[in-house]
C-alpha cells in the first residue's frame, strides 16, 4: 500500500523525503512554494537532484505537487485566468524537474458565470498548458461550496471528456463527503465509488486525498479530521481503504496536526485499518 502525507519543503525540497520517511510514509505531496501567494517555484538543480536521488533510493513515491490555492481555472476574469495558467505551467515544469508524475489542481469557482461556462473555462485553460512528458494534471474533487466547481463527480467527468489533455483525477474523501457523497458506511462507500466510476471512470483515479471530515455529509464545509475520528468515521474509512477499487491507488493524507496526533499517527492508523 502506498500511503503518505503532504510534507513541507522548508529548507529544500529534498527535506520532504526525509520528513516522509520519519512519518512512515512511502508516497506524498508537496507545495513548491507558499500556496497563499502568487509565487514561482524556486528549486535549484542540486536540490532537485537530491530530491530525485533520495526518492529513488528510499522507494518513496509517487509524489504529487499541489498547485497554489489562488489558481482558478473556472474564472471568467481574464487577469486571474492568465495568472492561473502561468502558475500551472510553472508547476508542471517543476514536476518534470523533480520527476514527479502528478500536479493536482482544484477547478476553482465560476463566480457567477454559470456552471457550464465555468467548466468550459477550466477546459480551455487546461488546454493551454504545455504539459511535459511524464507529467499528468490531476483535477481534484471539491467540497462544492458557493460557486466552486468539482463538488459533483459529473463536473470532473465533463472536464476530462472535453479537454485535449490526458487528465486524471484526485478524489478527496473529506471533500466528497462534504459535497454529499456518504462515505460513512460500507454501503455508502460502494455507492460513491459506483457513482465515481459512472461519471469519470475508475481507470482515471490516480490519487486519493484520504481525510476524515469534521462536518456532516452534504454541508459543503471543508475541514479535515484525523482518520477514523471524524464524521466519516472508522467504519467508513475502513471500508474505503479496503475497497478493491482503491487497491494500488496512492493515499495522501492532509490530516491536521492537533490533539497530539500528526501525520505519523494517521499513516499508522491507515495501515491498521487496511490490515483489519
Amino acid at each position: 500500500m502506498r500511503v503518505g502525507a503532504h510534507e513541507s519543503i522548508a529548507g529544500g525540497v529534498a527535506n520532504a523525503v526525509d520528513r516522509q520517511l520519519e512519518d512512515g510514509g512511502n508516497c506524498g505531496q508537496i507545495f513548491t512554494h507558499s500556496p497563499q501567494v502568487w509565487q514561482n517555484p524556486n528549486i535549484d538543480g542540486d536540490d532537485a537532484a537530491a530530491f530525485r536521488d533520495q526518492t529513488a533510493e528510499n522507494d518513496v513515491g509517487p509524489w504529487v505537487i499541489h498547485s497554489s490555492y489562488l489558481v482558478n481555472l473556472c474564472t471568467p476574469k481574464d487577469d486571474l485566468r492568465e495568472k492561473s495558467i502561468d502558475s500551472m505551467q510553472r508547476e508542471v515544469e517543476a514536476a518534470a524537474l523533480l520527476d514527479i508524475p502528478y500536479v493536482n489542481v482544484h477547478l476553482g469557482a465560476h463566480t457567477g458565470a454559470g456552471e457550464k461556462q465555468g467548466l468550459d473555462n477550466a477546459v480551455s485553460a487546461l488546454d493551454e498548458l504545455d504539459v511535459p512528458d511524464g507529467v499528468t494534471v490531476l483535477v481534484e474533487s471539491d467540497a462544492g461550496s458557493g460557486t466552486k466547481m468539482g463538488g459533483e463527480f459529473e463536473h470532473l467527468g465533463y472536464v476530462l471528456e472535453e479537454s485535449e489533455q490526458d487528465l486524471e483525477i484526485c478524489l478527496d474523501t473529506a471533500h466528497a463527503f462534504a459535497a454529499g457523497y456518504d462515505l460513512s458506511t460500507a454501503a455508502g462507500v460502494d455507492e460513491t465509488i459506483e457513482e465515481l466510476d459512472a461519471a469519470v471512470g475508475l481507470e482515471r483515479l490516480a490519487c486519493v486525498h484520504l481525510n476524515d471530515s469534521k462536518h456532516e455529509c452534504g454541508t459543503n464545509k471543508d475541514e479535515h479530521a484525523h482518520v477514523g475520528e471524524g464524521l466519516i468515521g472508522e467504519a467508513g474509512m475502513r471500508a474505503f481503504v479496503n475497497h478493491a477499487a482503491i487497491d494500488g491507488v496512492p493515499l495522501v493524507l492532509e490530516t491536521p496536526n492537533e490533539d497530539g496526533k500528526g501525520f505519523a499517527w494517521n499513516i499508522q492508523r491507515v495501515r491498521e485499518l487496511r490490515e483489519e
